[in-house]
């Protein structure tokens, strides 16, 4: 192995190693580690002049390329001398750099052109160090290509057209496809190796260097052992540590060993232009990982799904949005015949005074185009359709997983956290190998931990019901102040009072408010839920973020939802009657929907959440990191005649949260709620998600490929507990779009008005007709009857001498033996509501299992290749070996075969 030559950089060329004992590492934490003596010289850093090549990705030999980087600024040694954080900071960064060329690595120090207190470390992991690491992480690689023929399209006769949706075959050109194995170092003669250079790519590479990186110790004091890079970033130790982009984004390198994968994913993905084509994933999965690479195959698939739901749901718009004119109890309503004969009782108490129902004409309308016949069939349709996408979803994953090698990943590949590492000071038996290993707590302790995680969570969704309460009662009270308003003979209210109603413009300024609440919560909780999981102290970086998932959208999902279930399953259910309204709180009296039903609101609600939510994620990722950059890049400009080297340029960049692609799932899962919880009161949801996805692809590609420094590549199996969260999502839409259409929506009402003539006749209608429905669907009450707190202090000019006023119930009319008690067309509506939600979820439930068992999760091909994988595994590396070793072992069996024989011999000839 080559090691570097300790060219002294600037400062001393030794450090005090105080306390320094040896410390035995194991072979899966620091294979190749070996314990800095102490008052050893620690080897320095070359340092070398930068050579003028902007684009250039090697050391300055141009031999040695660069797997990552790391940036610190170089304080004055007179600031070092009088400053102990200064000193302290030199000091484990000497010592962190001399552990990593311990390990094998190799470091060449930069000064920064822009700014000459910068130094950037190139680090180099030569050709012994990567086929170690690689066989530590159990990295796949290729054995032979592939030798199984592939099916043909039945569709191939329409290539010359599909083609055109598709990344340039000339530019982005096929990669071949190749059986893998686990790397092992003593047996490369089986791995398919045309070249060295080329054998690791450099997205391994830079997952290699990061291991290390994670777990090169900066200190050692005694039996405490302090080590990893993100420590050192944390600490201001470094400034920042990410491997390199291939090129720049717009042009093309001059270097003719670059691959130019950043400019390709630009032109073919990124770029505005190329919005229609395909995702190249697996040129993604190369340049980024399959972390990336699976989230943006998900995304993708989500979205083409999406568009099938979209057409549905445009269809059913279509069908409400031209039928609303010839509705018959919307054309009762605006009738002034009917609706302006109507009057309506007030709907809070004292200010609030009597109107007619004709005001509420053009919500009524509206309400058509959301409240139909078509939106029953298109809830049924949703709930198949969410069964669909999550089954041929697993397909698709299992064809990603045999394609990018991810198979037994979890199985094989994960490795422990640095933090977790670092804590391990508690000895336990492990239950599977009987040894003795370091845990960092004990089972009380753990528990503990837990205890205290889910202590919070709960803690904070009370926070968010309180907050749900505190807007009810915001609507409570700013709905009183709009009724008394728009129901007063304001002049300059005129214009408005056709097209406003006080339930609309209460619904719009809480929706509004809601969505403010939402955001600041979002804010704050998310700093709790990082530091809970970070005290609980994960093992795997899968195991944290799985926790910390689960957390997120346990929360998102309360923020996101409750205001939306209280408007769908809360809001106008317990009302009362005018005579005896029923109080929140002993202060304020219950919200009552709109005549038409609250699914109007509902759809308002959901529309500003959307909506809102949104415009505010394009601003915090696309518009916040453009404006960093573009102040950063003029903070810090140079004049034109100088060059920037490559890793200048990406640290000029923004760097990539701790979290990566988490709030990129939870965005697109909360947003998967919306389109599959509410969708019988929102046709239109699938068709806006639609849309969204289609720019959010594209602003995601644009963001990462341009605004961002590249991300160490991550391996990743699926994508993580969020399979389970969309399952879980999935069983839930059933219900909750059952319950909206028989509960929010009026609709069952009115199929129980037209079907009821030849059985129970309801009101003056005949034959299948919704003539009269209106009139029969509110109650009478006399205003004799109202209480001294809620009877009205003023009653309007036209109001004449009524002695009644209607509401929205099924209740018996004042003067019959059982008044404002219940009426049979109530108990027969709630009969049929329940017998809908049953039926309905009996048969989704079967066809969503029917489903689940015809469609298979791995696709017959799929299991076959894998299958083919593991036999040639099995011939190529360990028969082979088998086979070397029983050759090896053969002239030693000989030998002793024949010294028995010689003994044997001896023995006769004492006998005989």
């Amino acid at each position: 192995m080559d090691y570097v030559s300790e060219i002294e950089l600037e400062g001393d060329t030794e450090i005090e190693m105080g306390m320094i004992e040896d410390v035995v590492y194991s072979q899966e934490f620091l294979p190749t580690f070996e314990t800095i003596p102490e008052g050893a010289s620690v080897p320095k850093v070359e340092k070398a002049e930068f050579n003028g090549k902007s684009d250039s990705l090697f050391f300055n030999d141009g031999v040695r390329r660069i797997d990552f980087v790391l940036v610190y600024e170089d304080e004055d040694m007179k600031e070092i001398d009088k400053n102990r954080t200064f000193q302290k900071r030199k000091q484990r960064r000497e010592y962190f750099e001399a552990s990593l060329m311990k390990m094998g690595m190799e470091l060449e120090a930069a000064r920064s052109v822009v700014d000459e207190k910068l130094l950037f470390v190139k680090v180099h992991m030569p050709w012994d160090v990567l086929c170690t690491y690689a066989e530590v992480l159990h990295i796949k690689l290729p054995i032979q290509p592939n030798d199984l023929s592939t099916t043909s399209s039945p569709f191939n006769f329409l290539s010359c057209i599909t083609r055109h949706f598709y990344p340039s075959e000339d530019l982005i050109a096929k990669e071949t496809e190749y059986f893998t194995a686990p790397f092992e170092k003593d047996r490369l003669e089986y791995f398919y190796v045309k070249d060295r250079d080329l054998f690791f790519t450099p997205s391994m590479r830079s997952r290699m260097a990061y291991y290390i990186l994670s777990r090169a110790p900066y200190e050692v004091r005694g039996n405490i052992k302090k080590f990893g890079v993100t420590k050192l970033l944390d600490g201001g130790v470094y400034k920042a540590a990410y491997p390199l982009h291939d090129c720049r984004f717009n042009v093309r390198s001059k270097e003719e060993e670059c691959p130019n994968e950043r400019y390709l994913l630009y032109n073919e993905w990124a770029h505005p232009k190329s919005f229609y084509k395909m995702q190249p994933l697996d040129l993604i999965r190369k340049y980024y990982g399959e972390k990336i690479g699976i989230y943006f195959a998900w995304l993708g698939f989500y979205t083409a799904m999406l568009a099938l739901a979209a057409i549905v749901g445009l269809g059913c718009f279509i069908y409400g949005y031209t039928t609303q004119e010839t509705s018959t109890w919307s054309k009762e309503v605006c009738d002034p015949l009917i609706g302006g004969n109507i009057v309506m009782c007030p709907q809070c108490d004292k200010e609030c005074t009597y109107w007619r129902l004709n005001s509420t004409c053009e919500s009524s309308k509206k309400l058509c185009i959301f409240d139909n016949y078509g939106t029953l069939v298109f809830a049924v349709f949703m709930a198949i359709w969410v069964t669909v996408f999550l089954e041929f979803w697993k397909r698709y994953q299992a064809e990603l997983e045999y394609e990018w090698d991810t198979v037994e990943f979890l199985e094989q590949e994960e490795q422990p956290r640095p933090e977790y590492e670092a804590k391990c000071n508690h000895e336990r038996i492990n239950p599977v190998t009987r040894v003795k290993e370091k845990v960092p707590y004990t089972a009380c302790g753990r528990c503990i931990r837990v205890s205290l995680g889910i202590g919070t969570v709960l803690f904070w969704i009370v926070l968010i019901l309180a907050s749900v309460v505190a807007i009810i009662v915001y609507r409570l009270a700013v709905f009183f102040s709009f009724s008394t308003r728009l129901q007063s003979d304001l002049k300059e209210l005129e214009p408005f009072k056709e097209y406003v109603t006080a339930q609309m413009a209460t619904s719009v300024t809480a929706s509004v408010i809601s969505f403010v609440v939402i955001m600041v919560l979002n804010i704050l909780y998310e700093r709790v839920a990082i530091w809970i999981t970070d005290f609980e102290l994960p093992r795997t970086k899968t195991d944290y973020e799985n926790s910390l998932t689960l957390k997120m959208f346990l929360f998102q999902f309360v923020n996101y939802y409750s205001s939306c279930f209280y408007i769908a399953f809360a809001k106008g259910k317990v009302v009362g009657y005018p005579g005896q309204p029923v109080y929140l709180l002993g202060k304020y009296r219950n919200e009552e929907c709109d005549p038409g039903g609250c699914l109007i609101e509902l759809t308002t609600q959901l529309t500003v959440i959307m909506g809102g939510k949104a415009i505010w994620n394009n601003i915090q990722e696309v518009l916040l990191p453009w404006m960093k950059n573009l102040i950063f890049r003029y903070c810090t400009r140079v004049g034109s005649e100088k060059v920037i080297p490559r890793w200048e340029q990406d640290y000029q960049l923004q760097p990539i949260g701790k979290l990566g692609l988490f709030y990129e799932y939870l965005e697109m899962v909360i947003q998967f709620g919306f389109v599959t919880l509410f969708v019988a009161s929102f046709p239109l949801a699938p068709v806006l998600a639609l849309v969204n996805n289609l720019f959010e692809i594209r602003v995601d590609a644009w963001k990462i490929i341009t605004q961002f420094r590249r991300m160490v590549p991550e391996k990743a199996q699926d994508i993580g507990a969020w399979q389970p969260i969309l399952q879980g999502v999935a069983i839930l839409a059933v219900a909750s779009n059952a319950m909206i259409i028989a509960f929010t929506s009026d609709m069952i009402p009115r199929l129980v008005y037209y079907w009821s003539f030849s059985v129970y006749p309801y009101g003056e209608h005949s034959s299948h007709t919704m003539q009269g429905y209106i009139n029969n669907t509110l109650s009478v009450f006399d205003i004799q009857d109202f209480s001294n707190k809620s009877r009205p202090l003023q009653t309007p000019y036209w109001f004449n001498n009524s002695t009644t006023c209607r509401y929205r119930d099924f209740r018996y009319p004042p003067g019959h033996h059982r008044q404002y008690e219940y009426s049979i067309y109530y108990w027969h509506v709630i009969a049929a509501k329940m017998a809908f939600i049953i039926v309905v979820e009996h048969i989704v439930y079967l066809t969503k299992f029917v489903l689940s068992y015809v469609i298979p999760d791995v696709p017959y091909t799929v299991r076959e290749q894998i299958k083919r994988e593991k036999y040639l595994s099995q011939v190529i590396l360990h028969e082979t070996n088998l086979k070397l070793v029983t050759k090896r072992l053969k002239p030693v069996g000989d030998k002793i075969l024949k010294h028995n024989e010689d003994k044997e011999e001896e023995i006769m000839d004492l006998y005989f």
